[in-house]
Formats: structure tokens, C-alpha cells, sequence
């Protein structure tokens, strides 16, 4: 069933107020974690909703990887998307990595420009 575009807008307010907690709480516990953003096309909702990490380097980011905090990230998705009423098979599977670096080095830093490529493109 489609979502009005005022559910839509609801949700998407909800999805940035329960992301946003779920950054500021990994800035505080992940070394070289800088934010997080969400792509969505609510047509194909939820399938096509994607939540980006950011770190400000690919070092940080391997360096967290290796230590297991994208579990941890992943955990606090899924805490964001169940205060917003989604509750989601895999939530794993919708959470995507990513760096300042890789992005100045791909994109010459134009992030609408990589979420666009990289991100809305994926399933």
C-alpha cells in the first residue's frame, strides 16, 4: 500500500530525529565516525531505504570494521527504525559504509552526487 505524501513526510521526520540520536550516540563511541545520512524512495519503500555511516577516512572505517562496531552500528539502526514503528527483517542488509575520503576521492567530496550514484542505484 502507497504512503501518502504526508506519511511519507511523518516518516521521514521520524526516520531524521531517530537517526540523528543514533549518530550522536556512535560519534561518542566510534573513533573516526562522522555522520550519517539516509537515502529512501518511499514508492519502493522499504526495500530501497539505505542508512550511510560515514567515517572521515577509509582507515577509520576499516579500523571500526575490523573491530566489530558495524554490528554495533547496525544495532543502532535497528533501535532508530524501531522508534519510528519499522520493524525490518534485515536491517544489516540496508546499512552501508562509507568515507570523506573515498567520497572526495570518487565524487570530488559532492555527496548528492555519490548517494545518488552509489546508494539510490542499490536494491
Amino acid at each position: 500500500m502507497q504512503m501518502s505524501k504526508r506519511e511519507q513526510a511523518q516518516l521521514e521526520r521520524r526516520l531524521v530525529a531517530t537517526l540523528t540520536e543514533a549518530c550522536e550516540t556512535a560519534k561518542a563511541q566510534v573513533i573516526g565516525f562522522s555522520w550519517l545520512t539516509h537515502v529512501v524512495d518511499y514508492a519502493r519503500f522499504p526495500t530501497s531505504l539505505k542508512v550511510i555511516w560515514v567515517f572521515e577516512t577509509q582507515a577509520d572505517q576499516d579500523r571500526a570494521l575490523a573491530a566489530g562496531q558495524d554490528r554495533y552500528m547496525v544495532e543502532l539502526t535497528a533501535m532508530a527504525l524501531q522508534a519510528c514503528d519499522l520493524t525490518l527483517e534485515r536491517v544489516d542488509a540496508l546499512v552501508h559504509f562509507d568515507s570523506e575520503q573515498q567520497c572526495q576521492r570518487a565524487n570530488a567530496g559532492n555527496w548528492p552526487q555519490r548517494l545518488a550514484r552509489v546508494y539510490a542505484s542499490r536494491g
